[in-house]
């Protein structure tokens, strides 16, 4: 994809709506991309539009998805559909004075493409991405799939070549008539915190939270 601010890869991934937040360029849509855990997936399938909710992984210039090989989502993609994903992280409330200003700091990405079914090690490799993505350095700690497992896990790789990110990071815009009403406007921001690690029942006695959820903190979920 493109390096620059300027120009978008296609007139689809162009952004019209508040075109001066729209970036192209490859860091900040990666960045978005890496900061976020879930996205949403869009296509048409049999004269339907659907969105369904879904893990993912980059790597490089791509980004791995997995889902059942029962999946009517998944088949649509691996045969070839136009996909779209999207990624939205919520930064702030912005409150103004006026109901009609009222609005969010966000930043957001758009993937448009076609998804390709891999397999073998390369599916193998699209699994450890997105665990890794969810929680670096969880793979090394766990079971790897099994065959059966994998057997089971459509997995797909889609291009981040056509891709456009948006992000609103300022503060609050009132009418100049509204500046001087009596009444609270601002920032408020929002994050998304870790809480304490709560073990599951029937884990064996003595068994230590690991090094990758230790690490976990509010910047990395």
């Amino acid at each position: 994809m493109t390096d620059t601010l300027a120009e978008p890869p296609s007139e689809r991934a162009r952004v019209r709506r508040a075109a001066s937040r729209g970036s192209y360029d490859t860091e900040t849509v990666h960045a978005i991309l890496d900061a976020g855990r879930m996205g949403h997936v869009g296509l048409v399938a049999d004269g339907r539009p659907v969105v369904i909710p879904m893990l993912y992984g980059r790597d490089g210039d791509h980004l791995y998805l997995h889902g059942s090989v029962a999946s009517r989502l998944m088949r649509g993609l691996a045969g070839g559909l136009d996909t779209c994903l999207t990624v939205t992280l919520l930064d702030a409330y912005v409150l103004a004075r006026s109901a009609f200003h009222h609005s969010l700091n966000y930043r957001s990405v758009v993937v448009f493409g076609v998804a390709e079914p891999v397999t073998g090690d390369e599916a193998v490799h699209g699994v450890r991405c997105i665990t890794e993505h969810l929680v670096p350095g969880r793979w090394d700690e766990v079971r790897a799939p099994s065959d059966v497992e994998m057997r089971q896990t459509s997995v797909l790789r889609m291009p981040i070549a056509e891709a456009s990110a948006k992000v609103r990071g300022h503060g609050v815009v009132d009418e100049p008539e509204d500046i001087d009403l009596p009444i609270w406007a601002g920032v408020l921001p929002l994050r998304l915190a870790v809480g304490d690690p709560v073990a599951d029942e029937a884990l064996a006695p003595g068994l230590e939270v690991p090094p990758s959820v230790l690490r976990l903190d509010s910047a990395h979920v």
